[in-house]
């Protein structure tokens, strides 16, 4: 007689085992009908070029392909004149790039259509290929990062925000005006390791400095500015108002390296502030993140489709040499190098 079924950990375990395979499997199976559905589409582009070169036909080639194909398949959509455009021009954009040609075909229709239509730079076009199969980007991530140029923030490695998605074109502009790719904190003299409560005291009791860095217009309202929702309180590090961006702008102060989950966080200060503390004439409320070290595609990962402004930037405890000097002075180690040598010289004069 067969044992009664208990739902224990045993059958739990088993059931969790067998979504995993299903949705394993689909998975594969979605990637492998994307894979031969853009070869596909490859192929049809590439009959189409080499016949008008044979043949030397027009663009009445196409037309007459749509309407026959659709006769005989039905897929009037699939195989419409403009998706057969799209197809030729596919193929001729990796007609000699073939690394870019097999990435694309790990791309969907739609998302390729998107990076051949308006990526004209090959290693811009590779990028948002990589990007798009790493982080499985949907069609609308895409086009956000296409729009906020998330490509050359990370090859220019300058100021990162998601202020061109997020805000009208001249506050963007004016938003980004007042970004700076890094922020030097010097004054506070730090010379060891610091705590991020730490260092917020130090910024705290040098206000004054740290609104001159920032920039023109910056007004402090407070530190561990508290907001509350549902009996739970939450703080913010660091609270300021911009009075030529009419905006109020929180900063949250990271002592390491940024983590994807810091935009999160900071949109949801972003939501409350908006709610409880932005008046109705102000502008959105903008977030910066401050932290040690950031990648500059990680930081472009956690930012698209973050529905508040939200710029990242590095911090440096100590005054970096201007590139121009950099190669003329001698390094640490060789400037003990030459002292040591200066001290053994006059000892030994001094001897003599």
């Amino acid at each position: 007689m067969n044992k009664e079924l208990h739902r224990d950990k045993s059958y739990e375990d088993l059931l969790q085992n067998i979504l995993l395979e299903i949705e394993s499997h689909r998975k594969k199976a979605s990637e492998e009908l994307t894979i031969t559905m853009m070869q596909l589409y490859d192929t049809i582009g590439k009959r189409i070029v080499e016949k008008q070169e044979e043949e030397g036909w027009g663009k009445s080639i196409v037309e007459q392909l749509a309407m026959d194909i659709n006769k005989v398949t039905g897929s009037k959509e699939s195989f419409s004149s403009r998706n057969l455009w799209y197809m030729r021009q596919y193929h001729l954009t990796y007609l000699e790039n073939e690394e870019q040609r097999l990435l694309s075909y790990r791309v969907n229709w739609g998302q390729n259509i998107l990076l051949f239509t308006k990526i004209k730079d090959g290693e811009e076009r590779k990028y948002y290929l990589e990007c798009t199969i790493e982080a499985a980007w949907s069609r609308n991530t895409l086009f956000n990062a296409i729009k906020s140029e998330a490509y050359k923030n990370h090859r220019l490695n300058k100021k990162q925000s998601n202020f061109k998605a997020t805000l009208p074109a001249h506050f963007s502009e004016q938003a980004n005006e007042t970004l700076k790719s890094e922020y030097t904190l010097s004054f506070l003299d730090i010379d060891g390791p610091i705590l991020e409560r730490q260092l917020e005291n130090k910024i705290v009791a040098r206000i004054k400095d740290f609104v001159l860095e920032l920039g023109y217009g910056f007004t402090y309202m407070g530190n561990q500015y508290k907001l509350v929702l549902r009996d739970k309180d939450y703080f913010v590090d660091l609270l300021f108002f911009h009075r030529k961006l009419k905006c109020i702008v929180a900063i949250d102060l990271k002592i390491g390296e940024f983590q994807p989950e810091f935009a999160g966080k900071m949109n949801f200060y972003l939501n409350l502030l908006n709610e409880q503390v932005r008046l109705p004439e102000e502008n959105p409320s903008i977030g910066i993140i401050l932290c040690a070290e950031k990648d500059n595609v990680e930081v472009d990962y956690a930012l698209i489709g973050v529905q508040n402004p939200i710029g990242v930037a590095e911090y440096t405890l100590k005054k970096k040499l201007p590139q121009k000097y950099k190669g003329e002075l001698p390094g640490v180690k060789e400037l003990k190098t030459r002292l040591t040598k200066e001290f053994k010289a006059n000892h030994n004069n001094e001897k003599s």
